[in-house]
């Protein structure tokens, strides 16, 4: 058998081994059923037991209250990009974005196909290298919505608090970093996510609606953007993306299980500050973050000084089972992407061969 690399992916990402051989075990023959998941009906009762408890890990892992539905729909978190302004803009068709890096600027983009967006803050012109300030007295108190990016994937950034929004309703795109710090469901009224990250394979996006952000959508709205579509028909108004909530299901129960989300914060803490240490102790290595209180636990860019000494490293890393550690192209260098899944040992192993490159090659 093969031998399992460390993969450093920015996704999809690594996922649990233990959910990996738990899948295997039930491939072809789901608790008795004699059939997979792959292949049973999605209106069984078995593959409604699979939903639900999806759905019920979910909730306890991140204490989402009652008033809030939880969705599991395709199309990525893009799909969200344009879901978002033709559900949400009800009255003054006003929105403001926080501009963070590539996906909150296609978020944006997509946006201003339907009303009056405001930029409230933007650091593209540092190449998105740390987070903008946050000006209240920019915030437009009449904005139906007030959209952010928790943790930018590609630039290595994440917000550790939010701002007041005053009563304008804080939508977030948390596709790179849900489940892997606590969060306070209440603050938001509407948090996506693509699953392949930290919860499972590409194919399922999670949204947490708050109740009074469903029963609006512009007339104009196809069926399947409507969230009343979705929360109406328990996420099944088509046939869902069966195999990946399975697999949901399987992560979260995982993740309860080693301790919640409380456990895997600390340990994402343990493992970022390893790598922080060994890129700002070397004499190579240098992070696109600088501001330290600003960078990401979840995606960590660096680079050395010359693309020669990158691709050494690269090619390098990758014949220690160190893999898929290639930069973004906006961003160049490397990236490690240290997700829930990767173990603490992955991120020790590349610390140890950070040190010896930086030894190499002075």
């Amino acid at each position: 058998m093969a031998k399992r690399v460390f993969n450093f992916s920015a996704g999809p990402g690594m996922l649990p081994e233990a959910v990996l051989k738990k899948a295997a075990e039930e491939m072809l023959d789901y608790q008795g059923s004699g059939m997979s998941v792959m292949e049973m009906s999605h209106r069984s009762k078995v593959y409604q037991s699979i939903i639900d408890g999806a759905e019920k890990a979910l909730r306890e892992l991140m204490n989402i209250p009652a008033n809030y539905k939880v969705l599991f729909l395709q199309g990525g978190a893009s799909m969200q990009f344009a879901m978002i302004p033709l559900n949400l803009m009800k009255k003054s068709n006003k929105a403001d974005y926080v501009n963070t890096g590539e996906w909150a600027s296609k978020a944006i983009k997509e946006a201003q196909r339907y009303g009056d967006i405001k930029v409230i803050a933007t650091s593209e012109p540092e190449v998105f290298n740390h987070l903008p300030a946050l000006d209240p007295k920019e915030f437009r108190p009449d904005a139906d919505y007030f959209h952010m990016t928790t943790n930018n994937t590609i630039f290595g950034t994440s917000w550790k608090s939010f701002p007041d929004t005053k009563g304008v309703p804080l939508v977030v795109d948390m596709s790179s970093d849900i489940l892997s710090k606590v969060v306070d469901v209440n603050q938001f009224a509407l948090i996506y996510a693509g699953a392949q990250k930290n919860m499972g394979p590409s194919g399922v996006t999670v949204v947490i609606i708050r109740d009074d952000m469903i029963d609006f959508s512009r007339p104009e709205t196809p069926t399947m953007l409507m969230y009343k579509t979705h929360v109406e028909n328990g996420s099944m108004y088509n046939t869902p993306p069966c195999y990946g909530i399975y697999i949901i299901k399987l992560v979260c129960e995982h993740v309860l299980a080693l301790g919640g989300v409380p456990a895997m914060q600390k340990i994402n803490e343990q493992k970022a500050a390893l790598l922080y240490d060994a890129i700002d102790g070397s004499k190579l290595f240098k992070c696109h973050v600088q501001k330290k209180e600003d960078r990401s636990l979840m995606n960590i860019p660096f680079r050395t000084p010359s693309e020669d000494l990158d691709k050494k490293f690269l090619k390098e890393a990758a014949e220690e089972g160190l893999t898929t550690l290639s930069g973004h192209r906006k961003t160049g260098g490397m990236r490690a992407s240290i997700y829930n899944a990767m173990p603490l040992e992955g991120v020790e192993k590349l610390v140890a061969f950070i040190k010896k490159f930086d030894q190499a090659n002075q």
